[in-house]
């Protein structure tokens, strides 16, 4: 992979943004009557070992079978779907404010600029871009707006159904793409695969900013069918 230093801009991105939603989420989970004490734990846990394992190369072994990398994306998976359909996740549904519940997910445009950021370093491969086949920069864009039309009363529960079944019909996009780019696939040639993943601190997109963006809009649908 091209060298990345974290003196770059676009790469620190890659740490400030897990960082923020990690304490943001310890905040909610306080916020909402949960054990916060608990879900600081457990994140930093999840973080740092993640971190640790790409660190010592664990993901780029695709000679095992199968390979870490897609167990990773099992417990990333499985893990997203816990934190939604456990009692945390009633409680950030019920406990916090619908216009939080969507704001919360704009944290992925300054993500998508990063990433296209990295094509032009030759750290990304394009199609992982906006450039490419990831829109989801849509997602993030029309987060701010939802949620400033919900505080204001104007969007009702039919807009935000179909701004989170869009955003999270996004993410599945870029999550396949991502996927079929890996040494495994290769689909899109062996010139432009997806291999920064694998390394710090970039595992972070799939164990962190994916896993809370699934996580998010799995809440939004919990908060909705409350409401």
């Amino acid at each position: 992979m091209v060298p990345a230093y974290l003196a770059d801009p676009p790469v620190l991105v890659f740490v400030v943004l897990p960082t923020v939603l990690a304490v943001l989420f310890v905040w909610a989970v306080a916020a909402t009557g949960g054990a916060a004490l608990r879900a600081a734990a457990l994140t930093l846990i999840w973080m740092g070992g993640t971190l640790a394992l790409a660190d010592r190369g664990v993901f780029r072994n695709w000679d095992a079978t199968p390979p870490p990398f897609a167990l990773l994306v099992v417990a990333l998976l499985v893990v997203g779907f816990w934190i939604a359909f456990s009692s945390t996740g009633q409680r950030l549904a019920t406990g916090l404010p619908l216009w939080a519940l969507v704001g919360v997910q704009a944290f992925r445009l300054p993500l998508e600029l990063a990433m296209h950021a990295l094509v032009s370093r030759g750290i990304m491969p394009e199609q992982m871009s906006y450039s490419g086949r990831n829109f989801d920069v849509v997602t993030g864009a029309t987060a701010i707006v939802v949620a400033v039309l919900v505080t204001a009363g104007v969007a009702g529960r039919r807009l935000v159904m179909a701004w989170n079944i869009l955003g999270l019909g996004l993410l599945v996009n870029i999550v396949v793409v991502a996927i079929l780019s890996t040494p495994k696939f290769a689909a899109f040639g062996p010139d432009r695969l997806n291999v920064f993943v694998f390394y710090p601190p970039f595992v972070w997109l799939p164990a962190v900013l994916v896993l809370a963006a699934l996580a998010g809009h799995l809440i939004v649908f919990r908060a909705l069918r409350r409401a």
